[in-house]
């Protein structure tokens, strides 16, 4: 087993992820990891939450203080790299250390992509933020007690977190957003309206089509602050919408810039084989969203956490066989009082060839069900309001499982008259409950039958539920039916 130093650049979600991993595997390999953030890894899919006001920071944490030590990990936390001798086979770091490695693993994530745009010539303003890091959200949270009202540009994933966390400490939100419709990636047009009434009836206000022409500023230097968003209108003119507080939230652009000043084959994003290596240098891999596999940019968790463990695999030498070979992306909006799933290719509709289409429509309550079926397989799906069902979908689309032949059981489980298969409680122990980790319903009731009792307790063992934290509510519903179980039993 090679024991020369494994360097780790980026303690996020996926550089932290596999640490974690490759310390359960040999407890005996050098591992450095170096991260730009000075607090501990935690879980960035819940920022919304703290935003919020929902849940403390120190509740998101990935692992707690002891954990570097005790596992004899070297941990620089605050430290960044700021460049890489292919060559010395080692990293310069801001702090002025070197350190050598003999397989370095680069986990460097993504960075908040910001507009070029009048008003951000000089960097941003006072009153002008991006929502990427803890940080961010602090700094957010701290102007948020002050304002009033806040825009928030960009309704993707993260603009919509963005604005439910905002509306949740009291603000008046506004969203704009420059498509026809909100989280286009994700969902259909008709999908997306029934997300902006939704939104509506929390209290927040949408704009699509909204074509930002730039931000109004008063003051000078560093007293510069923002007073308002610009906006371009069809006819030529302009309109300002008068703002205490904007948030940037214009997509992410995968952190490369130590690879390509390395040398690195870079694309979209650093380029890896199966194994993770650079396609230029196999001392060098590369995980998470700052990785390019098969022309494939992965910006979720389950894909990243997938990459750790397989990454983890190869460098312990306890699964040398271990393949990378893609992974299907599955959505989960995580703001209260709105549930969204949505996988594959969700963009088809009933008037394209070769596919069947199942939908089911109810805007009043916010509710919107899709299945996109092709040669009897699921290949893409929404659910939006009512995501019951989202635990069986996912299993046929992971699996590319046949279907129902009554397809109403697709998207509402048991009415068209099959056994429910959407309860994770009637699910074969095979079905994977937590996608994120890749747990079973087996797993967790074989970590309950080894005495673990509480949902907390199986989550602790099992990292079910601590990924984007959709399958919460499934986990806590199977351990109380193996508790009602046993007292029947009894």
């Amino acid at each position: 087993m090679n024991r020369d130093r494994i360097v780790v650049v980026g303690n996020g979600m996926a550089g932290a992820r596999f640490v974690s991993e490759l310390r359960s595997r040999d407890p005996g390999v050098p591992v450095t990891v170096f991260g730009a953030e000075t607090q501990r890894p935690y879980n960035r899919v819940l920022l919304s939450n703290v935003l919020a006001g929902m849940t403390r920071p120190d509740h998101i944490s990935l692992v707690d203080a002891a954990w570097y030590a005790s596992h004899g990990v070297d941990a620089r936390l605050g430290v960044e790299v700021v460049r890489i001798d292919r060559e010395a086979r080692a990293v310069h770091a801001s702090d002025g250390t070197v350190t050598r490695y003999g397989t370095l693993v680069l986990a460097t994530g993504s960075t908040a992509f910001i507009p070029p745009m009048p008003g951000l010539e000089d960097g941003l303003p006072g009153g002008a933020l991006v929502f990427r890091t803890l940080e961010d959200c602090r700094r957010i949270s701290e102007l948020a007690e002050t304002a009033e009202r806040a825009v928030v540009v960009g309704g993707g994933l993260l603009g919509i977190e963005a604005a439910r966390g905002l509306m949740g400490r009291g603000l008046e939100v506004t969203v704009l957003h420059l498509a026809g419709h909100l989280m286009e990636r994700q969902l259909d047009p008709a999908a997306g309206r029934v997300l902006a009434r939704t939104l509506a009836s929390l209290g927040i206000g949408t704009r699509v089509q909204a074509n930002v022409a730039g931000l109004r500023i008063a003051g000078t230097g560093d007293d510069r602050v923002v007073t308002g968003v610009e906006l371009a209108l069809p006819d030529g003119g302009r309109e300002v919408i008068d703002t205490d507080l904007v948030i940037l939230s214009c997509g992410v652009r995968p952190e490369v810039s130590l690879a390509r000043d390395a040398g690195l084959a870079v694309g979209r994003a650093i380029v890896v084989d199966d194994e993770l290596r650079s396609v230029t240098d196999p001392s060098v891999r590369a995980i998470g969203e700052c990785s390019e596999h098969r022309d494939e940019v992965y910006g979720l968790v389950a894909p990243a956490w997938e990459q750790a463990g397989v990454l983890a695999g190869l460098l312990a030498g306890t699964d040398p066989a271990a393949r990378f070979t893609g992974a299907r992306q599955i959505t989960r909006l995580k703001a209260a009082g709105i549930e969204l799933a949505s996988m594959g290719e969700t963009h088809f509709g009933d008037e394209d060839d070769g596919v069947e289409v199942v939908r089911f429509t109810d805007a009043a309550r916010g509710t919107y069900k899709k299945a996109v079926i092709r040669d009897g397989r699921l290949i893409g799906a929404i659910l939006l309001g009512e995501t019951s069902a989202a635990g069986s979908l996912t299993q046929l689309y992971d699996r590319a499982s046949p279907l129902p032949s009554e397809r109403l059981d697709l998207l509402f489980p048991g009415l068209g008259g099959a056994p429910e298969a959407a309860s994770p409680v009637r699910m074969p122990d095979a079905a994977t409950v937590c996608n994120c980790n890749n747990v079973s319903k087996g797993q967790i009731r074989a970590c309950w039958q080894d005495g673990a009792r509480t949902a907390d307790e199986v989550s602790r063992r099992t990292r079910a539920g601590t990924g984007c934290g959709s399958c919460r509510e499934a986990l806590e519903g199977i351990v109380s039916w193996l508790d009602e179980q046993e007292s029947v039993d009894a």
